[in-house]
This record gives structure tokens, C-alpha cells and sequence, in this order.
């Protein structure tokens, strides 16, 4: 049955036509794109993307729609991507098929009806290869031509559909692919979980952004002549503007209604929808209020056997709704679904309670005779939906533990947890013999069977809240995770459970400290105490784990080693592998400070490779994550960098991006020893991207304060610092938090004339032991607070209490135990900064300290101690090699971009009556560029045009997309007035800009 619609014109939408072509021409020249459509119900985001596609029709493109399903409150899991996979799947089976070779089974958790899969283990990260197989997909088919997938009505999206887009939204992927998502702006009330997806997108600058805005009035006389067929009259065309507010689809609603009944004549919109209901006949009515309550899209023989009509009356009510534009057939039509949202809310409004309760009795029952009627992976959440609603608590009961089970195995966490919520409501209202027939839970990590108990099997309300409680932690709802645990606890005797207590004392331990709320010692304690004397179990050692990553993250040296070999030894003695990856990575990392010989470093390499063979999702992220830190604290950042680039590749195929995140930062730090700032500043950017935690967020920002600090940019230094403080809070304090945070506080209050700040801040520090180490962490820290005293070695009023401050960093030093190359330079670096400050002689001990530093090719710490090496050469009338000195310092900060560094040579030099201008060796002087008008980041760009690369050479080196490389190019293109690359690159050479 074809019908035309509405309105058969197009109207207004020049900008937002115009924006959406752009991101098509860019995807379809190999540039991926995102798009985010909003706009309020009925403003007509399906049509203007619908016209986008007839363009894309044009062209050798593929195109997949997926929209997202609601039943009643609840969405089924993936089913946007379901379908639009599904689409792929039948327009390119072999290419779908070749991409995810090996990976049918996890497939086949998308596309269920494809292959049955089988139920699986289930570990912290399950549904992470599941997001990386879709992304492959899509990326593998956008090779070779133009891919658009749409993903529409995200305002109904479960949770595991919006992670997903999150994921694709930020991932940057190769190939022609263009993604748009749409959502009903005027559905996302504050508490939508809608939000958290749209608040990250916001901080995405790869996501364009298109608000489809109501109709003005003279698009609202455009939009009702094309539906009348006739100019209206000013009286009909004012009533309709006001009384729609420039909403299209109130407009269209509006002019039929007008031309069925010759007025408009309504009190309000929805009574206008049901106004359209009643015109139809009672079969056609019947047929819409059973289509209300199947959800948005509801299966033809699914409808024909709820409905209670003979095929042939069936059709003809459908042909009516159909007609009347109430109900609008899939393209395949095997479905239908309301033409409006609103529509589909009316009619269900409409229905009386009675009435609501023996339709969704109608649709559990024939889904029970028939499970084929539901998509497979859907049918135990739709019985759950309708027994629930139909009012029989047993059976809603028993089908909303199943549907937990079901979502759970499609690693829809957030769909488990929805079900278990309705399990636990309706707990109490069914009869004690009904909750002895409840189908199993499944495992839930190393939660225990109940102790000493011959009724094992039996589901009870503790196991509700423990399954419950790991659901809402690894669907990122840690709030209602530690509210479920503590209920637990409250319910739990733990001289009759103890190791079930243990295991929510110890959920509610890391779930404190996940949010800043305390450092969770007290909750983990309490859990120690309870297995202190018990036989050892999977429990046991895993509390014992946490206890020594506990102590390690809160300070704890040496002394904590005898309780992580005891973790070693439990899991090792339960049998349980993954625990003892975990204890041994924290093993590693307490020997790694004192490990001269790499014993723990080969035995991390180990950890790495036997937990990525066994594929323990959690421990691969550790160990990535812990491996980087530590070779940074060695000192070996070239190592670190290959070792990165393995881990981001790692976590991304997993989808781990909370480590994704802490792998980019270190990585960070790493380039940034290295002098490769830019590309410091893309590693940054990629783990701000991915970045969920608190602390991970918090020292991101750090990060950047510490960066923009050495650039010379104070009050932006000082913001980001204060959003980190804030980030980071104050009530877990874990030191390799707060060491970098001290330092840059110190740092920057010295440059805001703040002695008395940098000064209280160190021994704030010093008093809470900070100063002790690690020494990776706490010498840079002792090497800034003297450096500030000898920066104010001249200063009269600052004279009095150096000498305390200075004999602080002596004693802390003096228990620093310093065996790796790179924090002997450091402590080169520490021993003339105190000389200089308490003497001023310093010249051998400077020298040391470039020597030092030049050895291991750290450069912004070289230009630092050939700086204060030229200060001790002037000091002793060395003018020519402090001169020299002062030549490299300026070379040195001119390439990096430290203009910090480059005023305090320059103020040295202009004090001295020396010249050290020098032209850095590889990049554009800031001063020309400036005079330009180019950006730092421009004239980096502009120096890498000069050595001929292509703009895809230029994004992997700066680790910026393709995209974001070529607007730099064009903008350096317009801003030098040329029209070619060779142009560009020869300004830059008779500028002076790059050597030639």
C-alpha cells in the first residue's frame, strides 16, 4: 500500500540542508563524520534527514536506518544497530561477513535472528569487543564507498544502544562514513538518561551539531499551500501558525483536520490526535489501541494475533489507520509503527485501565504460544513489559529475572539492571511458593553462594541486590550501585553470611572511592575482618587484592609487600587466574621504584602478554595502564611510547576507555619529557575524549594547566587547576594524585608573585609526606620548590625563611633512595638549584646537570639547566660560555614553544646586555608567525607543509584527525593570501620561518 504524504512539499531547512550536504561530500572524500540532529517531537528531523537521503541516492552509497524501540518504559537493547546492521547485512552480506570473520558469535549478540548464540562467561567488559566489532564493521565497509547509517529517536535508546553511539562518536575511524543520530529535544528532562550521552558529545569537537528550529510564519504559509494545494487565508493561516507554534507536524495535523471538518475548532494538539482516532472506524481504532501498547513498532502477525479480528477485518482496520495516517507500514511491511510519537502516547492515554491491563495480557500470551512473534534477544523484555503491565506479579516476576539473564548476555547492563529493579518491586507482592521457581540469576563475578545452605539454587532478594548492585557498577550508575550495596548489608547477618558480606563490603569500598566520597578503607577493612581466619576462597582473594592495591595507590612502599605476595598466594591457591594477574601487576609495581635490573618490567610484559591471550578484559586495561606509568618512572619514554601505542590499540578493540584514557595521559607525559609538545597536547585530547572517572578527568586537566604553565599562558594555567582541584576532590587522597597538583600549584603561585603561597603549599606537602616518594614523583617536586627559592635568591623579604624551606627539601632528598638514569639528572638538577639558592656558586654542579639531561634527551629540562648554568657563569664573569649557554637555552625553548622558559632566558640575557636570539631549528618562530596571524598549532602545521607532508602525514604526526589537518591547511592557505601548499612552503622559507 503506497501512501502520500501530508505535506508533498519541502520546505524551508537551507542551512541545515546545506550543513548536512557538507558532512557528505567530506565523508564521501574519506573524512568520517558525525552528525547530531535535535529538535523538538514533530519539528521534522525525520524529513529533512529523509531529503538528505534522496541526495545520498545519487551517489554509489549505502544507506542503513535504525530506530530505537521503545516498550512502554523500556528500550530493547541495540535495537537501533540491530536493524541497521541487519540492513548492511542484506544489501553487503560477503563484505559484512568477511569483517567479522571469527567473530560470528559476537555477531550474532547483534543479530540474534542470524545465528543463535550461545550464553557465554561474562566479565567486567563484556559488551566492549561487541562495540569495537560494529565499529570494524562499518569501517571495513566505508573503504570503498560512502556508508550512512542513521540512528533515529535517541530519546528511547537503552543505555547499551547510547554507549555504543558514544563509542562511535568518539572514535576516530577511517573511511567514508557518515553517521547522524536524532533525538526529541523536548523529551530530555533532567533526569533523562539521555543527558550523560549529550553532555559528553558537548565536549566533542568532531560531532557537528544541527538544531532543527520550528517554522516561522511565512514557512508555515509555505508548508499549508503545499498541503491545501491553495495560498490559505490570512484568518486560517493565523490560527494555524499560533495555535501549532511553527511545529510542523501540529501544522500538517492542523490543515487536515481543516480539511476534513471545515474548521479547526480544537482545544489542544493532543485532543486533535484523538480527534483523528475517533474518526476512524471501531475496528481501525481497536487495531491502534492494541499497536499502542506493543511500543513503537509492533510486527504484523504479532498484531494479528493479539487483536482478536479475522485477517481480512484486521486489514482493512490497518488500511484505515493507514489511510488516516495513525499508523505507517515499515517499507518491508512486516511492521508498523505510529507516525508520530504523540500519536502513539494519545491513543495509549486514551485507553482505559482495564482495557490496558487485558491487551498487554493478550501480547504476553501470544508471545508465550509463539516466541518467533518477538525479534530474538527480545522476547523474555517484552514478557516482562507485558505480564507486568498485564498485573500478573508472578510471571512478571519470573520473565523480569529472565530478561536480566537475556540483556546481561547482550552485555546491556543497563537493561539488567532495569529488570532487576521491576524483580525487586514486585519481590514482595508474589507468594513465597512462587519465588522458590524463579529461574536462575547466572554468576555474578566471585559473588558466593549462600554459606552453609542446602537451598543454593534458589534465588533470593540478596542475590537480587548483589547482581543488581554489578549491573549499575559497570553500567556507569555507581550511585545506585553503592545505595544497592549498602541495602544489601543492611539485610546480610555477617556472623551467618560473612563471605556474602564480604563481597558488598568490598563492592561498596571501590564504589566509595570511585565517587570521591571517602578512600574506602573503612568499607574494606571491614571486609578483611570478615575473612581474616576463613579457608581460602575467590572472596578471600579478592579482598586481599584490593587491600594491596589499596595500600600501593595510598602511599604505602615496602612494607605493603608481604600483602600483596599473601594475594598472590590466594589466587593462586583458589584457582583464580584473573585475581592473580591483578596482585601481581601491584607486585610489580612496588618492585619497579628499586628495579635496576628490569625483573619486574619483563615480568609486567609477562602480565600483559597472559592476560591478553586469556582475554581478561579488566587486567588488560591494568596492565596497559600500570606498564606505561612505570616505564615513564624509569625513565625509558622512547619504550613508553611503543608500549602506548599497543595498549590505546588494545583498549580501543575492547573498548576500555576509562584505560584508553590513563594510557593517553601517561603517554602525554611521556612525549612532553620527550619535547614532542603538539603531539603531548593530541595525546591529551584523545584521553579527554574517552575519559570517564573523576580522576582520570581531574588529572587530564592537570596535565593540560602543567602544559599551558611551561607555555607562558598563567591565568589559563590557573583555571584548568582549580577545575582539577575540583575534580580530583579531597576526600580519597591518594598521593600520585596530588604529587603533579602540588607541583604546578608551587609553580604557578611563584609566577603570580605568590611566594608566600609556593611556599605553603611545599610544606604542605612535605607534612604529609609527599616529599617521601615515590622518587619518580617526589624529586621534580623538591627540584620546583628550589628552584622557586633560587629564583627569589635576591629578594630581601624572602630571605628569612629560605633557609627553612631549604633545609625541608635537603632532608626529604637525603631519603630519596635514586637508582634510575633520569632521576640521577633530577638530583643533578635539585643539587645545583640549592646551591645557587643558598650560594650562589653552582657552575660545576650546573654543568652536571646539562650533561645529565643532554645524555637522555630530555629537552625542556635541558633548557632549564643550561639556564641556570648561565646564571652561574655570569656569576663568575664567564660571559662567552654564558652566552653559549644562554644561545641553546633560547634554541631549545623556541622549538618546544616554552615561552616561559623563553622570557626568563630573554630577562637574563637583557640583564646581562646579551643577545640571544636564535632561530629554533624545525619550527616557526612565534614571533614571525604571530606577525602572520598564524596559531601555534598553524605554524606547527605550516613547518611540516614546508618538509613536504601530506595532510594525512601531518594528522599522524600531530595525532590529529584528517579532517582537523586540513582546515589548518586551508586557514594557513587564506592567512598567507596563496593558493598552493608550494606557496605556503616558500614563504616559510624566505620568511625565515623553517630552516631551508
Amino acid at each position: 500500500m503506497e501512501v502520500r504524504s501530508v505535506s508533498p512539499v519541502f520546505v524551508g531547512r537551507g542551512p541545515e540542508v546545506a550543513e548536512l550536504n557538507r558532512a557528505v561530500e567530506s565523508a564521501d572524500s574519506g573524512t568520517s563524520q558525525t552528525v547530531l540532529v535535535r529538535g523538538e517531537a514533530g519539528v521534522g528531523k525525520t524529513r529533512l534527514i529523509e531529503e538528505l537521503l534522496r541526495t545520498v541516492e545519487t551517489r554509489p552509497a549505502v544507506v542503513a536506518v535504525g530506530g530505537c524501540v521503545e516498550v512502554g518504559g523500556d528500550g530493547i537493547p541495540f535495537a537501533p544497530f540491530s536493524t541497521a546492521l541487519r540492513a548492511l547485512w542484506q544489501q553487503l552480506p560477503e563484505e559484512v561477513r568477511t569483517a567479522s570473520a571469527g567473530q560470528e558469535e559476537l555477531l550474532s549478540r547483534m543479530l540474534p535472528d542470524l545465528r543463535p548464540s550461545a550464553l557465554v562467561g561474562h566479565g567486567d567488559d563484556d559488551n566492549v569487543r561487541l562495540f569495537e566489532l560494529t565499529a570494524r564493521i562499518l569501517e571495513r565497509l566505508a573503504e570503498n564507498r560512502l556508508i550512512v547509517l542513521v540512528i533515529e529517536d535517541l530519546q528511547w535508546a537503552d543505555a547499551s544502544s547510547r554507549h555504543l553511539l558514544g563509542y562511535l562518536f568518539r572514535s576516530r575511524r577511517n573511511g567514508r562514513l557518515l553517521i547522524i543520530a536524532s533525538y526529541r529535544s523536548d523529551d530530555i528532562h533532567r533526569r533523562h538518561p539521555l543527558r550523560s550521552l549529550l553532555a559528553e558529545v558537548d565536549r566533542l569537537r568532531s560531532v557537528q551539531r544541527i538544531e532543527v528550529r520550528r517554522f516561522d510564519r511565512v514557512e508555515v504559509f509555505k508548508q499549508l499551500t503545499g498541503i491545501l494545494h491553495v495560498q490559505p487565508d490570512p484568518h486560517l493561516l493565523s490560527e494555524i501558525f499560533e495555535r501549532s507554534d511553527g511545529n510542523a507536524f501540529f501544522v500538517e495535523e492542523l490543515a487536515r483536520s481543516y480539511l476534513e471538518r471545515g474548521q479547526v475548532g480544537l482545544d489542544d494538539l493532543r485532543d486533535l490526535l484523538l480527534v483523528r482516532l475517533e474518526s476512524l472506524t471501531e475496528s481501525s481504532q481497536r487495531v491502534a489501541r492494541f499497536a499502542a501498547e506493543g511500543g513503537s513498532a509492533v510486527g504484523y502477525r504479532l498484531l494479528q494475533a493479539v487483536a482478536g479480528l479475522p485477517e481480512d477485518e484486521l486489514l482493512e482496520a490497518l488500511r484505515g489507520s493507514v489511510l488516516a495516517q495513525v499508523l505507517v507500514p515499515d517499507p518491508d511491511g512486516s511492521s508498523y509503527r505510529f507516525r508520530h510519537s504523540l500519536v502513539r502516547e494519545a491513543v495509549s492515554d486514551s485507553i482505559m485501565p482495564g482495557e490496558r491491563a487485558l491487551i498487554n495480557r493478550r501480547y504476553a500470551e501470544a508471545l508465550e504460544a509463539n516466541p518467533s512473534l518477538a525479534r530474538a534477544g527480545e522476547l523474555a523484555t517484552r514478557l516482562s513489559h507485558h505480564w507486568y503491565h498485564a498485573h500478573d506479579d508472578v510471571k512478571a516476576l519470573q520473565m523480569s529475572l529472565s530478561a536480566s539473564v537475556e540483556a546481561r548476555s547482550r552485555y546491556a547492563y543497563a537493561e539488567q539492571l532495569r529488570s532487576l529493579e521491576r524483580a525487586m518491586e514486585l519481590w514482595h507482592k508474589v507468594p513465597d511458593q512462587a519465588r522458590l521457581r524463579l529461574p536462575p540469576l547466572g554468576p555474578t563475578e566471585v559473588y558466593p553462594a549462600r554459606d552453609g545452605r542446602d537451598d543454593e539454587a534458589r534465588v533470593c532478594h540478596v542475590d537480587l541486590l548483589a547482581a543488581a548492585t554489578s549491573a549499575a557498577r559497570q553500567s556507569g550508575d555507581p550511585d545506585r550501585a553503592l545505595n544497592l550495596a549498602r541495602e544489601a548489608l543492611q539485610l546480610l547477618p555477617p556472623d551467618r553470611e560473612p563471605l556474602r558480606a564480604t563481597w558488598f563490603w568490598t563492592q561498596q569500598s571501590l564504589l566509595m572511592q570511585e565517587l570521591n566520597r571517602s578512600d574506602g578503607w573503612q568499607e574494606l577493612n571491614t571486609a578483611l575482618e570478615l575473612v581474616r581466619d576463613s579457608p581460602p576462597s575467590a572472596v578471600q582473594a579478592e579482598v586481599l587484592v584490593q587491600v594491596a592495591n589499596w595500600r600501593v595507590l595510598h602511599g604505602a612502599g615496602p612494607e605493603s609487600m608481604p600483602d600483596v605476595e599473601r594475594a598472590v598466594d590466594c589466587a593462586v591457591r583458589v584457582g583464580a587466574e584473573d585475581l592473580e594477574l591483578n596482585a601481581r601487576i601491584t607486585r610489580c609495581r612496588l618492585k619497579a621504584e628499586r628495579d635496576v635490573d628490569g625483573e619486574s618490567l619483563a615480568e609486567l610484559y609477562e602480565v600483559r602478554r597472559r592476560a591478553e591471550s586469556l582475554g581478561a578484559v579488566g587486567m588488560i586495561g591494568r596492565v596497559n595502564t600500570n606498564l606505561v606509568s612505570i616505564l615513564e618512572g624509569m625513565g625509558r619514554s622512547e619504550e613508553l611510547v611503543a608500549a602506548a601505542h599497543h595498549g590505546i590499540e588494545v583498549c580501543r578493540l575492547l573498548n576500555l576507555a576509562e584505560a584508553e584514557a590513563w594510557v593517553h595521559g601517561n603517554l602525554s607525559v611521556s612525549l612532553f619529557s620527550l619535547g614532542r609538545w603538539a603531539e603531548s597536547d593530541a595525546a591529551l585530547d584523545e584521553a579527554a575524549a574517552v575519559a570517564q572517572s573523576y580522576k582520570s578527568r581531574g588529572l587530564i586537566t592537570h596535565r593540560r594547566a602543567h602544559i599551558l604553565l611551561a607555555r607562558g599562558e598563567v591565568d589559563a594555567a590557573a583555571g584548568q587547576l582549580a577545575v582539577a582541584r575540583r575534580l580530583l576532590g579531597t576526600e580519597d587522597f591518594q598521593p600520585q594524585l596530588l604529587f603533579g597538583l602540588v607541583q604546578t600549584t608551587m609553580e604557578l603561585a611563584a609566577r603570580q608573585g605568590l611566594l608566600g603561597d609556593a611556599r605553603a603549599e611545599f610544606l604542605r606537602a612535605d607534612a604529609t609526606g609527599l616529599t617521601s616518594g615515590p622518587v619518580r614523583y617526589s624529586l621534580p617536586m623538591l627540584c620546583a620548590i628550589a628552584a622557586i627559592e633560587a629564583d627569589n635568591r635576591g629578594s630581601a623579604t624572602a630571605a628569612e625563611a629560605r633557609p627553612e624551606i631549604l633545609a625541608a627539601v635537603r632532608r626529604a632528598a637525603s631519603r630519596l633512595d635514586v637508582v634510575f638514569p633520569v632521576s640521577q639528572a633530577f638530583r643533578c638538577l635539585l643539587d645545583a638549584q640549592l646551591q645557587w639558592a643558598e650560594s650562589g656558586d653552582a657552575v660545576e654542579l650546573w654543568a652536571e646537570a646539562v650533561a645529565a639531561f643532554d645524555a637522555l634527551q630530555r629537552p625542556y629540562e635541558l633548557g632549564i639547566a643550561h639556564l641556570g648554568h648561565a646564571r652561574s657563569l655570569l656569576a663568575a664573569h664567564q660571559r662567552g660560555e654564558a652566552r653559549d649557554a644562554l644561545v641553546t637555552a633560547h634554541r631549545i625553548a623556541g622549538r618546544l614553544g616554552a615561552r616561559l622558559l623563553s622570557r626568563d632566558v630573554e630577562a637574563l640575557a637583557q640583564q646581562a646586555n646579551i643577545a640571544p636570539a636564535d632561530k629554533p631549528a624545525s619550527a616557526p618562530q612565534s614571533s614571525d608567525s604571530e606577525s602572520l596571524g598564524l596559531t601555534q598549532r598553524e605554524s606547527e602545521v605550516l613547518a611540516l607543509i614546508a618538509a613536504g607532508y601530506s595532510n594525512r602525514r601531518i594528522a599522524e604526526r600531530l595525532y590529529i584527525s584528517q579532517k582537523t589537518a586540513s582546515t589548518h591547511v586551508s586557514n594557513i592557505l587564506a592567512k598567507l593570501g596563496v593558493s598552493s601548499r608550494t606557496e605556503a612552503a616558500g614563504i616559510a622559507y624566505r620568511r625565515g620561518l623553517v630552516d631551508g
